[in-house]
């Protein structure tokens, strides 16, 4: 088995991540003549459905989902026969995970990656019952995987470098983006600077600084159009002109650095949340859970197509 040509992929746990995922094997099923199995208990056939339109925007794919690709199980121990990779998209709770990842560990050949879809929990802790702790990585994707490329692959204390190489290869194969995080901490990369990007969001709604659709805006008309090219330290480089990050180190970090020192740290109190649920009915005007995500879906289906483009302009 070559790591970038895993033919069998068992897809463990089927929320809404785990169905995306599902729906991203699916759509891959049938390149190069290859046919993915994704195996599932309690898969939503109606999350890939839904998700399915949008890929089939991005690649030809058949007009439905190859569901004869599929086979289901309620035993995750069933759902492994054959794989060649496992995908896990259990709830995110660690005594649940270790669990499950050692039941997974105990049926599976000891070659054969398990990649965890968990946003913020610590290998070293998940794999800790596995008699074979050295396959078992964290494999991230960004909400909804069907969609956003980035992958976070992170390992234990006891992965072996051959599973994280594994695991990159994989993921780059179905047309991921995965990223290495070199050493564990919680959130991985993408999600602490999340956090830390909303904990001054907080602050400022907090502060009567600025509105909750107000802050939003900051971000989706200013540097967020940017940051789906580049990011941070890339666009502080651009910000250097001629000079690149040289001269913006040089000349406009000294007065970044002096700002950190009147950054927020709010505490999370019933009013602040009070004011975020007012904040937010008002930004949606009256659009639901499911409308909302149809229209991101549509907005990054066109840009990831308009990046592709780009991306192929440029080499």
């Amino acid at each position: 088995m070559e790591d970038d040509k895993i033919s069998r992929v068992a897809a463990i746990g089927t929320g809404t991540i785990g169905a995306s995922w599902t729906a991203v094997f699916l759509a891959r099923a049938d390149r190069g003549g290859e046919r993915p199995g994704t195996r599932r208990r309690n898969l939503s056939a109606s999350i890939v459905g839904a998700a399915w339109p949008s890929l089939a925007r991005l690649s030809p794919l058949p007009a439905k989902p190859p569901w004869a690709s599929l086979t289901f199980h309620t035993e995750p121990e069933a759902a492994l026969a054959g794989a060649e990779f496992v995908q896990e998209s259990a709830p995110e709770r660690e005594e649940l995970k270790r669990a499950l990842l050692a039941r997974l560990d105990a049926v599976l050949d000891p070659e054969i990656v398990i990649a965890s879809s968990s946003s913020g929990l610590l290998m070293s802790r998940l794999q800790n019952d596995c008699r074979h702790p050295e396959r078992c990585v964290i494999g991230h994707p960004f909400n909804p995987p069907h969609l956003v490329p980035l992958v976070e692959v992170v390992g234990g204390e006891k992965t072996g470098s051959a599973a994280i190489e594994r695991a990159l290869a994989f993921y780059t194969a179905i047309g991921k983006q995965p990223i290495h995080v070199q050493r564990e901490v919680p959130g991985h990369v993408a999600n602490r600077l999340q956090a830390a990007l909303w904990r001054e969001a907080l602050h400022l709604v907090a502060e009567g600084i600025a509105s909750v659709a107000d802050v939003d805006t900051a971000i989706s008309a200013g540097p967020g159009l940017r940051w789906a090219l580049m990011g941070p330290h890339l666009t502080f480089h651009l910000a250097g002109g001629v000079g690149g990050i040289d001269h913006f180190l040089d000349q406009f970090a000294a007065p970044m650095v002096n700002w950190w020192e009147s950054l927020g740290n709010p505490t999370l109190t019933a009013e602040l949340k009070e004011r975020l649920s007012t904040g937010i009915s008002a930004e949606v005007a009256g659009r639901g859970i499911a409308e909302l995500a149809a229209w991101l879906d549509r907005f990054l289906v066109d840009l990831l197509a308009l990046r592709r483009r780009v991306d192929e302009e440029s080499r």
